[in-house]
């Protein structure tokens, strides 16, 4: 018999200094008490182990059946000036693509007229 490694003899005495430091009258309350939390703790093993298989078994669902995809508009407030008339646009009927095209032009005739300076 070898429970955490501990053999026969080594248990009783464990047992033996036990009854000595409690005496007889508190042994068996400090069993019965021993018993509980060691089955308090094998309940919890078993809630976790259950609530562990569950969860598995939600993922491996979730990750069996297709997702959806969708395609949401942004929120105005959370654009820049800029991408934001690109996002008009492209609600109007203009593809995102012109749009883009139509931006990056834009930015070309900005960065056109700035003077460009040499260093000499």
């Amino acid at each position: 018999m070898n429970i955490f490694g501990i053999g026969l003899p080594e248990m009783a005495l464990i047992l033996v200094i036990a009854l000595l430091v409690f005496g007889p009258k508190k042994l068996p309350e400090i069993g019965r008490s021993l018993a509980q939390a060691l089955g308090s703790f094998k309940k919890a093993q078993q809630e976790f182990e259950t609530e562990l298989k569950r969860e598995t078994a939600e993922l491996e669902n979730s990750l069996k059946t297709p997702m959806k995809a969708e395609i949401e508009r942004p929120d105005p407030k959370a654009l820049p000036e800029d991408q934001l008339t690109a996002v008009a646009n492209d609600a109007d009927g203009e593809s995102t693509e012109d749009a883009l095209t139509s931006q990056t032009a834009a930015e070309e005739s900005v960065s056109d007229d700035v003077p460009t300076t040499s260093a000499q």
